[in-house]
Parts: C-alpha cells; structure tokens; sequence
C-alpha cells in the first residue's frame, strides 16, 4: 500500500498523480508487529520508513538501562536513522513498533533513482532534512529551558492524537520528566481547565 507515501509526496511538490504513482512504483510494504524492532544499536540499514500505519518510537538506552525516547512516528511521518542511512556507520538508536505497524521501506538510493520522473525530488528530501533539523534544534531548545508543562504542551500540539495511544512512561521519557512528574503536570492542567 505504496498509495499514501504517493499521496504525501503529491501534497508536498506540484506533481502529477502520474508521477506520484510512477515514482513509488519500486517501493514495497513492511509490516511490524507490537514490539518489533525495525532498526538496534550496530545494525547498518540504508532505509528510512514511512509509517502508513501505526506508530513508531525512536529511541536509545543508557548505561543504566534507562530509555529515552527522541522521536515518536504516526500516521503519514517518515523516520530514520542518519547515522546509517547517510553516514554508513552502526546505528546508536533503536526503532520499534508501538502498536502493529506498515511502513512503506524507502531505501537511501530512491530520491535519486526518481529524478527522471520528479525533478524536485532532491530539493524535496532536502527540506525534509532541513524540517528534521528545525525539529531537532527546537526538541533540544524544550528539553533545555521548558518547564515540564510547557514541555507537555508542546507534545501535544506535536502529537495531538498520541496521548492515548502512547504508555505515560513513554511521553514521559520523551519529556525528559519522571511519570510522577507527567501525572502531576496532567492533573494541574486538568484542574485549571475544567473549573
């Protein structure tokens, strides 16, 4: 079901559905169940993966076996490891499935390998790079000098649909803030708005 990485392409160039469909003609579908892993510390892999389906967590563990969460990847979001995909070296990060998940494999040659049909593919993935850039410097920003509600808050305007979807420990791993914390911030924001 290359249809919605099609689709996502078409929303973000002025292309054709022709070309849309003629570029991802190569692609193919992966399906990961719960729990599953994607991509682990040392394994060298020149993919990146948009989620058709499902949700995906980006993450690393510490010494103490401690795991923080970088990135989460729903709905119609492309993730991947730079580290591997660009540089060739072993990847430091863990990607795995929350939930069963299809992903559409979009492997590192591809962008180049449909500039026949798409001119502006590589200024495309060229944004993207910059967006993920963009993303990164303001995570870091947050992590920084956000208190831990202005930190929620912002999750939730970045992932408006993953409050449910996502186990406390996990948002709060990506907050970088305990699940006591993330419990105490959610009850002060509830009882604020619902007086």
């Amino acid at each position: 079901m290359v249809e919605k990485f099609a689709a996502y392409l078409k929303n973000r160039m002025p292309i054709t559905q022709e070309q849309a469909t003629e570029a991802v003609s190569c692609l193919k579908t992966k399906q990961i169940k719960k729990g599953q892993f994607l991509l682990s510390p040392g394994d060298l892999r020149s993919e990146a993966y948009f989620v058709n389906s499902g949700l995906l967590r980006y993450y690393s563990v510490d010494k103490k076996g401690k795991e923080h969460v970088i990135q989460f990847a729903p709905e119609d979001w492309m993730l991947s490891d730079r580290d591997t995909t660009v540089f060739n070296e072993p990847a430091f990060f863990f990607i795995d499935a929350i939930e069963d998940t299809e992903v559409v494999v979009v492997n590192q040659d591809f962008f180049p390998a449909i500039k026949h049909i798409i001119p502006e593919i590589l200024e495309l993935n060229i944004l993207m790079l910059h967006n993920s850039i963009r993303f990164m410097q303001k995570r870091i920003n947050m992590l920084l000098s956000a208190t831990a509600e202005e930190r929620y808050l912002d999750f939730i305007k970045l992932y408006p649909n993953l409050t449910l979807r996502v186990p406390q420990w996990m948002i709060a791993s990506y907050l970088g803030i305990t699940p006591e914390s993330l419990s105490r911030v959610r009850k002060d924001l509830a009882k604020r708005h619902f007086k």
